[in-house]
C-alpha cells in the first residue's frame, strides 16, 4: 500500500533540514511520487489538492528544497521523494527591497515572500520582460541557483522611482552592475 503525501508527510520529510541553509537538492535524484497536486500562483501563494497551505513554516520550508530541472519543470525534492509542482509563473514574489549607499556603488538588497534577502549583482540579476501582446513589463531577480522571483508591483513601482539614466538607459544600480528597466 502506497503511502498518502499530505502536506505534513512532505513538511515532516523537510523538518529536519537546517532552516537556514539549502539542502544539496541538485545531488538528490529520489523517485518520482504522482498524483500529489501542489500549485504555486502567480502571487507566489501555494496551494495543496486547491487549498491554500497556510503555514507559512511550512512553504518557507518547502521552498528551500525546490528545484526547477532541465524539462522545466519544478519539483520539491527530499533525499526520498521527488513532487511535481504546477508553477503559474515563478516560485517567489519579491515583496520588498532595502538599499544601501548610493548611485553607482549603491546595494540593493531583495526579500522574497518567504523572507529570503539576496544582493542584485552579478549572481543575482534584475531582467525586464514585456509581454509582447500587452506591452506589460515583467520584473523578475535571479533569487538562487535558477529560480527566479517576480518583482511585485508596489516593489517594482517603488525602484521605478529610484531609477537613474547610464548612457541614455534608465535602470539601476547595485554591487557594481547596471541593471537596464527600459
Amino acid at each position: 500500500m502506497d503511502k498518502k503525501i499530505t502536506p505534513s508527510s512532505i513538511f515532516e520529510a523537510v523538518s529536519n533540514l537546517d532552516e537556514d541553509s539549502f539542502p544539496p537538492v541538485h545531488l538528490w535524484n529520489p523517485p518520482l511520487c504522482d498524483n500529489v497536486d501542489i500549485r504555486i500562483n502567480r502571487d507566489a501563494k501555494w496551494f495543496f489538492m486547491n487549498s491554500p497551505i497556510g503555514r507559512e513554516r511550512m512553504v518557507k520550508l518547502f521552498s528551500r528544497v525546490l528545484r526547477l530541472d532541465e524539462d522545466g519543470i519544478y519539483y520539491l525534492v527530499t533525499p526520498v521523494e521527488k513532487i511535481k509542482l504546477e508553477v503559474e509563473d515563478k516560485p517567489f514574489l519579491i515583496i520588498d527591497f532595502s538599499i544601501e549607499g548610493s548611485g553607482r556603488h549603491q546595494k540593493i538588497y531583495l526579500t522574497t515572500n518567504t523572507y529570503e534577502e539576496f544582493l542584485v549583482g552579478k549572481d543575482h540579476p534584475i531582467r525586464i520582460e514585456v509581454n509582447k501582446q500587452t506591452q506589460e513589463p515583467a520584473p523578475y531577480a535571479l533569487v538562487r541557483s535558477n529560480l527566479e522571483g517576480l518583482l511585485s508591483r508596489n516593489t517594482f513601482y517603488k525602484l521605478i522611482d529610484i531609477t537613474t539614466e547610464n548612457d541614455s538607459d534608465m535602470g539601476l544600480w547595485s554591487d557594481g552592475e547596471f541593471f537596464k528597466f527600459s
